[in-house]
């Protein structure tokens, strides 16, 4: 259960002159080049229940990237939508580990060290993991040594600076990061599948969302590791 209410729902229209986009924190690298290169975007990056909380509680946004079809939902059931809800992008979950670490086998790796994951009850690359590790019959023995932080990026970070030894991040996030390696791919049959939904929540976010969606755009997200759907 999410536990968002949906008397948040009443909230002010939304005009501004640059489409202001909340979008999960993966998606950084790939929506700045996307609106430095189109039209100019407002980006406001974060885990995705607290940016649907946000939104829900009635902070500005013209477009809402979630990714995790529950945040999503939980907006379109307060009658925030403003247009359909599509399914933009993909991606694959992946453990990561520092620099010319061996790859792993699980659910036969013991980890020697914390793992950094997204806030598992908020934060979709968390949310992900921890199905990942109950798939895999490994949750129990690995959820004291979990690190839960406020998005897939920080995670990312704390491998990368040399922090944390290891870190539960998108593939999409490790594309030209240095400092860290890929131990393992989680099968995608180990967690549900990973959806970026999509939708406006004003008039003014429709520019927005044609723009995420061009051609220009695709080739951008294919660029930095994720599927188009």
């Amino acid at each position: 259960m999410l536990g968002i209410s949906a008397a948040f729902a009443a909230r002010p229209a939304i005009s501004s002159e640059v489409p202001i986009v909340f979008a999960a924190a993966s998606l950084k690298l790939a929506l700045d080049e996307i609106s430095a290169q189109g039209l100019p975007l407002r980006l406001s990056y974060g885990g995705s229940g607290a940016l649907a909380r946000q939104i829900l509680q009635g902070a500005p946004a013209d477009l809402f990237l979630s990714a995790h079809p529950d945040w999503m939902k939980a907006i379109a059931d307060a009658n925030l939508a403003k247009g359909p809800v599509i399914d933009l992008l993909s991606n694959e979950l992946v453990l990561i580990g520092p620099l010319g670490h061996d790859p792993v086998r699980l659910p036969d790796w013991k980890p020697e060290g914390r793992i950094a994951m997204g806030f598992v009850n908020a934060v979709p690359s968390g949310q992900y993991g921890k199905a990942a590790f109950e798939s895999l019959g490994l949750w129990q023995s690995v959820q004291a040594q979990v690190v839960e932080v406020e998005n897939v990026r920080a995670a990312l970070t704390l491998v990368a600076r040399g922090e944390l030894p290891y870190a539960v991040v998108y593939a999409s996030d490790t594309i030209d990061q240095g400092g860290i390696s890929v131990i393992y791919r989680f099968p995608p049959s180990s967690h549900p599948k990973i959806v970026y939904p999509m939708a406006a929540i004003s008039p003014a976010g429709r520019a927005a969302f044609d723009a995420v969606r061009s051609n220009d755009a695709r080739r951008i997200f294919e660029r930095a590791g994720f599927e188009v759907l």
